[in-house]
């Protein structure tokens, strides 16, 4: 509780959220979900992606990120163009003026440090190094929580990521490959910890038992894959590579007799979703409707065996307990499965060659009791980690204050990535009284 001569603190939290991509939504949902319960007195809001969608689901007040409502949109006229440049301006003011509102701001989870797919500098990199650079100057601690991050050669967009990273008060890594990437890009990573995905963090759905041998459903989650952000120039050749096997894939399960579910995890797979279902015209093969995190745990659960390649596709099919092969399109997807005890079953979603992956498929079907044990425990271990992410999260931008007098004062002397350092309470009291 809150007493009377006390400033609740204020937190926002930052990303492409309500955008459609179920894994950033359910990274915020964790998050949520920690604020709730451990720090209750707390005001939430957000600056993000889709502000409509994200006030209506998690019930907090919600800013779009970006001025420019076409930001994310090809710009080929003068006025189109103009209006981007313009966005750029007005952004660095919008985003000051809100961070200045808030003692703590936390970008929850998301590969906010990495560019694995196509991703122009001045879209969301821009708009994270507004964001620490802001918190940095406003005296506004900004963490960076269980992010993923990768090595990134576009050099405007390493440079805007790297000094995001630097400017950062806290940061947290959802695997040691992120911060092996973050350390190479010039970042000082001695203090930063690695702990799993948020997504780790919500609610599991009860696991359907096996009922018997492998013959089951298998769900499928597919992707509008086409490569990274180096690969531009063969986006359609890797897409229309991607999509036939995983097209072959599908067909051939449909013709054993298995009932295939297509799962997505975000609004732009859907096409890849309406291509299979016209391919393999079959009653057996059908399309899940999905809205969050939990709606796909309930599908995977209910799944002998999952085939997937969006990386929290991925992870809510292993936190499920149910055997998994991955189509990995970058080292997160591998390093999880490796995390999980399952680095045997990964196929490369650039080279999907179907004759091989049903080999795989059915090599980790003959393991599937044992991998659902070796599942159980792995994801007990995450669920501990994760315990420990929240403490320190709670150290590093929740110190404790015992009277208004020391809040005026104090300096909060916590462990962070940086030398930043004020007490958020004081923060919060002075900010009130300017405004």
């Amino acid at each position: 509780m809150t007493s009377a001569d006390e400033t609740p603190v204020r937190v926002g939290v930052f990303g492409l959220l309500g955008s459609g991509n179920l894994g950033n939504d359910g990274s915020l949902e964790a998050v949520l979900g920690y604020l709730r319960a451990e720090h209750p007195e707390a005001v939430v809001d957000a600056l993000c992606g889709g502000p409509d969608v994200v006030a209506a689901r998690y019930g907090i007040p919600a800013t779009r990120l970006h001025w420019n409502r076409a930001e994310y949109r090809t710009a080929s006229r003068a006025g189109a163009i103009a209006a981007k440049g313009l966005g750029k301006l007005v952004d660095a003011v919008r985003t000051a003026a809100w961070v200045r509102r808030h003692d703590v701001v936390i970008v929850p989870g998301m590969g906010v440090l990495e560019a694995t797919l196509p991703l122009r500098p001045w879209g969301f990199p821009y708009a994270l190094f507004l964001l620490c650079a802001s918190g940095r100057l406003l005296r506004t601690r900004v963490a960076l929580v269980s992010v993923g991050a990768a090595e990134i050669g576009n050099r405007p967009t390493r440079v805007l990521v790297r000094w995001s990273a630097r400017l950062a008060a806290y940061r947290s890594y959802r695997d040691a490959l992120s911060r092996d990437a973050m350390r190479a890009m010039g970042v000082d990573t001695a203090r930063d910890e690695v702990y799993p995905d948020l997504a780790f963090a919500l609610p599991t759905p009860p696991a359907s038992p096996p009922s018997g041998p492998p013959g089951g459903p298998v769900c499928v989650g597919v992707m509008a894959f086409h490569g990274g952000n180096d690969d531009r120039a063969r986006a359609e050749e890797i897409h229309r590579r991607y999509l036939d096997g995983t097209t072959r894939f599908v067909r051939t399960l449909v013709e054993d007799g298995r009932p295939v579910r297509l799962l997505t995890g975000d609004t732009c797979d859907a096409p890849v979703v309406a291509a299979i279902l016209d391919a393999v015209d079959s009653p057996l093969v059908t399309a899940a409707e999905t809205s969050s995190l939990a709606d796909l745990m309930k599908e995977t659960a209910a799944a002998d065996t999952v085939v997937a390649t969006r990386y929290h596709n991925l992870v809510c099919a292993l936190k499920t307990g149910t055997p998994t092969l991955a189509l990995t399109y970058a080292a997160k997807s591998d390093a999880l499965m490796d995390r999980m005890g399952l680095a045997a079953y990964c196929h490369p979603a650039r080279e999907v060659d179907a004759d091989r992956l049903l080999e795989q498929f059915r090599a980790l079907e003959k393991r599937s009791a044992e991998l659902r044990q070796t599942l159980t425990e792995r994801n007990r271990a995450a669920a501990r980690q994760l315990d420990d992410q929240f403490t320190a999260l709670t150290t590093a931008l929740f110190p404790p204050t015992t009277n208004a007098k020391t809040k005026a004062g104090a300096n909060a002397n916590v462990n962070t990535n940086t030398d930043a350092s004020a007490d958020i309470t004081a923060n919060a009291q002075a900010r009130q009284e300017s405004s």
